[in-house]
């Protein structure tokens, strides 16, 4: 293209925005949604608040280390900088191939969100951006350069200069900035400054050394050393402030043979495999993961059934209601407070909003309970991968030092949904059956969001990503480490990049790259609908490989019964009345005692209907020591009866109560007797059950009418709930419909605020809406219908929103103007009394 077809290099980033088509808006309204939230008026309003402070620091927070170390360098360049120049800085003298190979891919993506505009020879970076990189005594640069000559002499007296120049062996001028550009044009050239270099003495070389790399600020004393003293002579050393010397940024520069960076990172670290399963062995580990994952939440949740633990004043579980947790979960308390918050997530629990405030089961719990255990699995694992309430943070302290409890207030975290999703990716990157060590997955991390781990104390997303790991795993997601097959359905990924041996690696060395210099498309974060698809299809992937629930046990002499597996609900639930969990794991110890088996008639069970349903549910015969107790609790049920007196305890044989009132343990409940068959007692009905039972009896409840009472246990429920909604990381991506609606009226307001008008006719094109009378706007509105002419107006909506607009009248009546308007491109209607004001286009205005 010749010069004369270039089109002119833009003076703005408002005119370098001008000059992108809807492609690359939507680009960049994509990748920086909080841009469009609210929508702009005009591209210079868009061009203003993409330069933001608080719109910049989270576009370069969301940089990869390559492109943050390219704008790093831009931010020491000279503005504007050459392609050239900004290449030299990023591959130094040497010339990276690597860094020269991916530095196109950077400035375009920087180009492509704001940071960076201009044509290759004139690159600015943002100002705001410039302001944040750029390196100062406050705030350091990443690349450990300091002022340039020409900031660091800015203060220093034209003599001192004078003196510098002379002693670096440059001829004398006569005023202070071209004695600067001599010094900066010296250090700046190779040959010379390795001339002057060479005839430095060896202790001062290694004071250049220690600083090269940053910081670049040293101290001094007022006489200094010799080796000092020689650098300072020849401004290789600058004073900034009493005591405190620099080395200027040319200086360090040609000592690091020009490179910006000490280390520049064009290649993302590789996530190397550190072992191999066959892909069969990882779905069944995760197939097991997730049984064992369902039967937890399913046992937290029948733990509280009946209510569970109280509510805190300032909102969530105590510490002492977690351990308790964790005992009947037979976890550690992190796993207890994950399997509290997944609970949570996925909406089957909350507080129940009582004045006693407790949490409890909701009615969505009963629902997911009826589902198939696949589909129960998928609504879990997708609760997960949205939420952002994170339960790793447990037992930690938020900013004011105050403990974080599980189900409390402070655990969101905007970053962990989409820390998990990239975690998932990089697994999916990987072939079937390769599992990663967690250190280079946290490289990887690191290298993609820099800004998040490298410049935050606690490096939130590291913690994230090793919580996401572990998670994963207890899920199911993963198995052995290894993504399963219904964990990349979950993420809607594509099968694995290729197979791998189904041998183990034999050591250390065995590694199986994710991709050796090549980056893979990301995988992109589904919308909910697209969600609801994958998830679907994970369910459909492990429904086969969840072991089947069996309608049987194998009762044994002991007093115990063994489940060899799962078992169907009616059966689990009726089997835990009447016996106590005595171990977990492959198979279920269950042991009968009296106190569960007074527990079944309590709820109101016959003998008779225990001992049908062993018979029908064993696959061994029913052990007469079982059929002995169940006979023995059955024949002493019910054999005392309590009452209101406030409590009475009666008995047909007074013998049995005698033996009750010279018990020393009866003392506390305060017993009389009133009958040879009644005591009374002082404690109500429900302590007076307690303490008989615990003296050895088995007493019953009887109603007024003199019933034996059927004691159940019955579920509490709260209100119906809705599960947390996840705090989003900024305005959400904006869809298609959004996107393309954005860009109609961002491109129809910059159409009516840089449309031409005729001098006199209005203010010039900075924004301002045009302000005429009404008598002028009509006359004008008429005669534009006759003419056929287009006019510039400003119009304010219902709800008060101004804007411009180049409108083509058609008819004015009735106190409208019906016009054809260009930056809509459809006819429409306005009310005159809503036109601010009226403005003729200019006779060229195309």
């Amino acid at each position: 293209m010749s010069t004369e077809d270039r089109p002119p290099a833009p003076r703005s980033l408002a005119e370098a925005l001008r000059a992108r088509g809807d492609a690359a808006l939507g680009a960049l309204l994509r990748s920086r949604p909080d841009l469009i939230t609210p929508v702009p008026t005009d591209l210079t309003q868009l061009a203003t608040r993409a330069g933001t402070r608080a719109s910049v620091v989270r576009a370069l927070e969301r940089l990869d280390r390559f492109a943050l170390q390219t704008a790093e360098a831009l931010a020491v360049a000279a503005d504007p900088a050459t392609y050239g120049e900004l290449l030299g800085l990023m591959a130094g003298d040497d010339a990276d191939p690597a860094v020269v190979a991916a530095l196109p891919h950077a400035v375009h993506l920087l180009r492509e969100q704001a940071l960076v505009w201009g044509d290759d020879d004139r690159l600015r970076l943002v100002r705001t951006a410039r302001e944040l990189l750029a390196p100062s005594p406050q705030h350091p640069s990443p690349t450990g350069l300091g002022p340039t000559v020409q900031e660091a002499t800015a203060g220093m007296s034209p003599g001192r200069i004078q003196e510098i120049v002379a002693a670096a062996g440059l001829a004398s001028t006569h005023d202070s900035v071209s004695a600067v550009t001599a010094l900066t044009g010296l250090f700046t050239d190779r040959a010379r400054m390795a001339a002057l270099l060479a005839d430095a003495p060896a202790d001062s070389v290694e004071v250049l050394e220690r600083l090269v790399w940053g910081p670049p600020y040293g101290q001094v004393t007022a006489d200094p050393a010799p080796r000092l003293r020689w650098l300072l002579d020849r401004g290789l050393l600058l004073p900034t402030a009493p005591g405190t010397v620099v080395l200027p940024r040319e200086v360090a520069l040609h000592l690091r043979r020009g490179l910006a960076h000490r280390a520049p990172e064009p290649v993302p670290p590789v996530v190397e495999t550190a072992a191999v399963h066959r892909p069969q062995v990882v779905d069944s580990a995760a197939a097991g993961q997730a049984y064992t994952a369902l039967a937890t939440v399913e046992e937290l949740l029948k733990d509280w059934d009946e209510g569970g633990p109280a509510v805190l004043r300032a909102g969530g579980l105590s510490v002492r209601d977690l351990k308790r947790t964790a005992v009947a979960l037979d976890v550690p308390e992190p796993a207890a407070a994950f399997w509290v918050e997944l609970a949570y997530a996925a909406g089957l629990i909350a507080s129940d909003g009582e004045a006693d405030e407790r949490y409890a089961a909701t009615p969505a719990y009963d629902a997911w309970l009826e589902q198939p255990p696949a589909e129960r699995w998928s609504r879990l694992v997708t609760a997960w991968l949205a939420a952002t309430r994170t339960a790793g943070l447990v037992g930690g302290r938020d900013a004011k030092d105050r403990t974080l409890s599980a189900l409390g207030p402070g655990l969101d975290r905007s970053a962990a949904p989409e820390v998990r999703h990239r975690v998932l990716a990089l697994l999916a990157g990987l072939p079937e059956g390769a599992a990663p060590a967690a250190g280079p997955v946290l490289a990887r991390l690191r290298w993609e969001r820099p800004l998040r781990g490298d410049r935050r104390e606690d490096d939130l997303r590291g913690r994230l990503a090793e919580w996401a790991l572990s998670e994963a795993e207890q899920l199911g997601v993963t198995g052995r480490g290894a993504l399963s097959a219904q964990g990349r359905a979950l993420l809607g990924a594509p099968a694995a990049p290729a197979p791998v041996p189904e041998a183990e690696p034999s050591g250390p060395g065995d590694k199986l790259p994710l991709h050796h210099h090549h980056r893979p498309a990301p995988l992109a974060p589904l919308s909910p609908a697209e969600q609801a698809v994958a998830s679907a299809a994970a369910a459909r992937l492990l429904a086969p490989l969840l072991p089947e629930p069996l309608d049987h046990v194998l009762l044994q002499a002991d007093l115990t019964a063994v489940a060899p597996g799962p078992l169907r609900r009616p059966l689990a639930d009726m089997l835990g009345v009447l016996a106590d969990v005595e171990s977990k794991g492959g198979a279920t110890v269950y042991r009968f005692t009296p106190g569960s088996v007074r527990r079944a008639l309590d709820a109101g069970q016959a003998a008779s209907d225990l001992h049908a349903f062993l018979a029908a549910h064993s696959r061994t015969p029913v052990p007469q020591p079982l059929a002995y107790l169940i006979d023995d609790v059955a024949r002493r049920h019910g054999h005392l009866r309590v009452g209101a007196a406030s409590a009475y305890v009666r008995c047909d044989d007074d013998a049995v109560l005698s033996e009750i009132l010279a018990d020393k343990r009866a003392a506390g409940l305060g017993l009389r007797r009133l009958a040879p068959t009644v005591l009374a007692a002082q404690a109500d009905p429900a302590g007076l059950l307690e303490g008989l039972r615990a003296m050895g009896f088995a007493p019953a409840a009887e109603s007024a009418e003199g019933d034996v009472l059927i004691t159940r246990a019955l579920a509490h429920r709260t209100p119906p709930r809705t599960a947390p909604e996840p705090v989003p990381d900024g305005p959400p991506v904006p869809d298609d419909t959004l996107l393309a609606a954005a860009l109609r009226a961002i491109r129809a307001g910059d159409l009516a605020s840089t449309t031409p008008r005729k001098p006199g006719t209005g203010p010039a094109a900075n924004g301002e809406l045009p302000r005429t009378g009404a008598a002028e706007t009509l006359a004008t509105m008429q005669a534009a219908v006759l003419t056929g002419e287009a006019l510039w107006i400003g119009y304010v909506n219902a709800e008060g929103a101004a804007s411009q607009r180049v409108i083509a009248p058609i008819r004015v009546e009735g106190g409208f103007v019906t016009a054809y308007d260009h930056t809509a491109d459809e006819v429409r209607t306005y009310p005159l009394h809503r036109i601010t004001g009226v403005a003729e286009l200019a006779d060229d205005a195309g």
